[in-house]
């Protein structure tokens, strides 16, 4: 580096290359005015300087500079190599690789240039690119262990777990017999570990289990260890062997439910899918039993038997787990007990059996069949379960008995607040949900978890203002919502998202939707650090499993939402363009002038764009001579207007959908947006794909076959094919038809017909058929409203005589009928009359403005409501909405004070 320079230039250039990697940008940047004050063309420095330039947030003059050293100095490796660092910078990681390959031609053994390239390899997934430089590094330097290291993940990763292998025992057959020393025996440990782990993916269990023997005095962390030797043993066949290590491991954590699953599979007690038969269910009742006397404090041993035990066992079994934690007041009982009420018959038994409990509580003040008198607070935990259970059952009603009862018996108690919040949000009234959330907050200003619930609450009843001066008591001082952004806070922005989106500003909902995809992009660039730390830190395992977390990253919840939720605002902004005045003038003009107006709005529209990049440049640079950096620069569009002035909806759309149909494949809702995505663009091969799909996942979804007749009713009331590739379209339609079992020699209108014969207790199929049959004959509207209104909501069987009656309909399904009624067979009669018959089924729904809901006018949710439109300040926090200074004076008091 700095060769071709003068001693004393020479020496200003290490200054510079020491100056950046000591952050000392400043004066880095006065060394390199110096050189270039006598060599104004000198490439490497010029490379050095815009890579300096680049940390203090002057991008457009470093790219600038950087540009001009590589072409005054095309064959310097440094130019090159500081081209990809700048490349690098800006996440272009593909350009940056291309700058790397470019420096190595000039100076092939060049190892930085070599390590910095493998890290983009591994951050790329270009994996034979990453053996093939891990390869070089360690021909180049083989007495680093890190390279030979570096050299087998990446052959591991390359799934060639067995070469992988080779290479660590080529190591360490390189080491001394004293290896490793005090200091390093984690770091071995690890290695071997991850040697065991390469060996058992590779399938040699006897050989995994050998090397585990042979290095136990070498390995200190002994659970590990246990647990690897014990699962070994499984898979060779061995389990009486297993089954004695799973039992020790149980004696050291006898609440680890992977150690008893572990134990059941040694047994031959295990079942992937839940399901028993008689025979096992008396063993592992045997068994749990056994346990359960050898681990009396163990709470696993004793929840994971209601799992596989029926009926009189399993009402013994769950009710010695409730009662000494309904005593206790444990708060989360249900939600632990919430799986079991995927078994047909086990909630009935629970409803049955707390029923009992509370009746005689209340008149014994002891459990049935004991002299043991109980707390009052049993009375109180008991009917907060009973509460959770008829909410979870449907039965809101009775729900908001027990949980007022609740209430009147300890009103201090926060957890009954939440509960009741949630039992009115489930029942349908958004807005009490709201005030109840805020009344639990405002019991407890220091909880985080019950400030974000109540966040959510008023968010899902349209409350963003509220949301958002509730939300920033937990941020930092300043710009509190870009502090929200910048904690990752995606439940936050998909909640907030979907209010903006439901009152029609697809801005604001964009903004937030593409936020969450923005975090996930953040979280992929995360990794880039670990992958010189984990290799040097020898954390090999959690290495390599991060990576296989990141490449499923986009799978996960939240980036599914978000993605189905841009998708929709893209095809609403699609569907509803924008016809301003501007565009209604243009009609009036001229081609010519037309034509001109355009150019001219491309040339203002450019220029602008430029104007602002000159002024984000220019605060940048200010801040940076000021000394302040990494301040975030004022975001240029708050609102997402911007976001909706996209000019092809349906190219953004395709965007996130491509990576919905990569990662979530098994998705109904990606297949059903690649539908209506690619009939809107007319690429009907690829919405037949998508119908395939929906099929193939569920045939009897109504949106697949809403999906199925849309598209042949679509694709058979076209012209005749003209071009060749119309006529290609056709010819495969026509003979991908018969393969599709609803429409064998069968019209449109006989597969909706059969469709309907297959589901007529269904509401929810019963709407799809009525919206089919108007669609493929619009003259029987009337025929399809009236078996839409014909539907019978059944009540739901019970067979304990339960409280109250649950029904087959959902609040969901019926909002969406009513809003089928209202937009597509645009009905207003129809749509109240259904309207007034719903609000009879969900009397606190204020969709359907139920009679108990808190839009009726005598609601003591409406009147706090109305008092804060007025300016008044409600006396209780139920009614608040708004966040007043005396709260937030109260909640600063109190955080100072903790």
């Amino acid at each position: 580096m700095g060769a071709s320079l003068p001693p004393k230039e020479a020496n200003l250039f290490k200054l510079i290359v020491k100056s950046y990697e000591t952050k000392q940008y400043k004066k880095g940047l006065k060394a390199a005015d110096a050189i270039l004050k006598k060599f104004p063309s000198h490439g490497e420095t010029l490379s050095m300087k815009g890579l300096t330039l680049n940390c203090m947030d002057r991008k457009t003059e470093a790219y600038e500079l950087v540009r001009l050293g590589v072409k005054n100095d095309i064959k310097s490796h440094v130019c090159w190599h500081v081209y990809g660092l700048l490349y690098r910078s800006d996440r272009e990681y593909r350009e940056a690789i291309k700058c790397y390959r470019n420096a190595l031609r000039i100076d092939p053994d060049n190892l930085e240039i070599l390590r910095d390239l493998s890290l983009l390899q591994a951050q790329m997934r270009d994996l034979s690119g990453f053996v093939e430089t891990r390869q070089q590094l360690l021909t180049l330097k083989p007495n680093h262990r890190m390279n030979w290291i570096g050299f087998a993940v990446s052959q591991h990763l390359n799934a060639n777990a067995s070469k992988a292998v080779e290479i660590l025992e080529a190591f360490e057959g390189t080491l001394e017999d004293d290896y490793p020393p005090e200091n390093e025996l984690c770091e071995h440990t690890e290695m071997i570990m991850y040697k065991v782990s390469l060996l058992e993916e590779s399938g040699a269990f006897g050989k995994a289990l050998e090397e585990l023997h042979k290095k136990e005095p070498k390995i200190v962390d002994k659970l590990s260890y246990k647990e690897q030797e014990a699962y070994l043993l499984w898979k060779l066949g061995r389990p009486a062997e297993a089954s004695k290590l799973y039992r020790v491991l149980l004696s050291m954590n006898p609440d680890n439910y992977r150690y008893y699953e572990g134990l059941q599979k040694c047994l031959g007690l295990y079942s992937e899918s839940g399901q028993y038969s008689s025979d096992r269910i008396e063993k592992l009742n045997a068994l749990y039993q056994s346990l359960s006397e050898q681990y009396t404090r163990s709470s696993a041993v004793k929840r994971i038997p209601l799992d596989f035990l029926q009926d009189e066992r399993f009402k013994e079994a769950v009710a010695k787990y409730i009662k000494p934690l309904l005593t206790k007041g444990v708060p989360s009982l249900f939600s632990d007990l919430c799986s079991l009420y995927d078994h047909p018959r086990k909630p009935d038994i629970m409803e049955q059996l707390v029923v009992e409990m509370e009746h005689s509580i209340r008149t014994t003040g002891s459990y049935p069949g004991s002299d043991v008198k109980e707390p009052p607070s049993t009375l109180l935990w008991t009917l907060f379960f009973l509460a959770q259970h008829y909410d979870k059952r449907g039965q809101y009603d009775v729900a908001l008995g027990k949980i007022d009862e609740a209430i009147a018996h300890t009103p201090t108690v926060i957890d009954l607040y939440s509960v009741k919040s949630r039992i009115m949000k489930h029942a349908g009234d958004l807005t009490a949900a709201a005030a109840l959330a805020d009344e639990a907050r405002c019991m407890d200003l220091a909880d985080r978890y019950i400030n974000s619930e109540c966040v959510k609450r008023m968010l899902q009843a349209d409350q963003v203002t509220s949301a958002e001066k509730t939300a920033v008591l937990f941020t930092k001082e300043g710009d509190q919502l870009n502090s929200l952004h910048d904690m990752q806070c995606m439940w936050y922005d998909l909640a907030s998202g979907d209010s903006y989106f439901r009152q029609g500003d697809l801005g604001r909902a964009l903004k937030r939707f593409l936020a969450v995809e923005k975090h996930y992009s953040d979280i992929s660039e995360d990794q880039f650090d670990f992958h010189s730390y984990c290799l040097r830190k020898m954390t090999l395992r959690s290495y390599v499993g991060m990576l296989k977390f990141e490449d499923r990253l986009h799978s996960f919840p939240y980036f599914h939402k978000a993605a189905i939720r841009a998708i929709r605002c893209y095809l609403k902004l699609h569907d509803t363009p924008k016809s301003t005045a501007e565009e209604d003038e243009m009609s009036k003009l001229a081609p010519a002038q037309k034509k001109k107006m355009k150019k001219q709005k491309k040339a203002e529209a450019r220029a602008k764009k430029e104007a602002e990049t000159k002024i984000e440049e220019s605060t940048a640079c200010g801040v940076s001579k000021s000394g302040k950096r990494n301040v975030k620069p004022v975001d240029p569009d708050p609102h997402g207007e911007k976001l909706i002035q996209v000019e092809d909806p349906m190219a953004e759309a395709s965007k996130y959908l491509r990576l919905l149909q990569k990662h979530s494949p098994n998705s109904l809702e990606t297949h059903l947006l690649s539908f209506e995505v690619n009939m809107r663009k007319e690429k009907f091969l690829l919405a037949f794909q998508a119908v395939k799909q929906l099929l193939k996942l569920d045939a009897e979804n109504p949106d697949s076959h809403r999906s199925l007749v849309k598209f042949f009713l679509k694709t058979g009331s076209t012209s005749s094919p003209t071009t060749e590739a119309e006529k290609l379209r056709c010819s495969v339609l026509e003979a991908e038809r018969p393969s599709i079992s609803q429409l064998q020699n069968k019209s449109l209108v006989e597969a909706n017909k059969e469709f309907l014969g297959r589901h007529e207790d269904s509401l929810v199929h019963r709407a799809a058929y009525a919206e089919m049959l108007c669609l493929l004959d619009p003259s029987k509207k009337t025929e399809a409203i009236k078996l839409i209104e014909d539907s019978t909501n059944k009540v739901v069987q019970q067979t304990n005589g339960a409280l109250g009656v649950a029904r087959e309909w959902k609040l969901k399904d019926c909002i969406a009928v009513h809003k089928l009624l209202e937009t597509v067979f645009l009905d207003s009669e129809a749509a109240s009359r259904w309207k007034s018959r719903c609000a009879e089924y969900f009397p606190f729904s204020t969709h359907f403005e139920g009679k108990r809901s808190s839009v009726m006018p005598d609601s003591v949710y409406n009147s706090s409501l109305k008092s804060n439109e007025n300016g008044d300040t409600p006396n209780h926090p139920m009614g608040q909405t708004e966040l007043n200074d005396g709260q937030l004076e109260a909640f600063k008091s109190l955080t100072v004070s903790t």
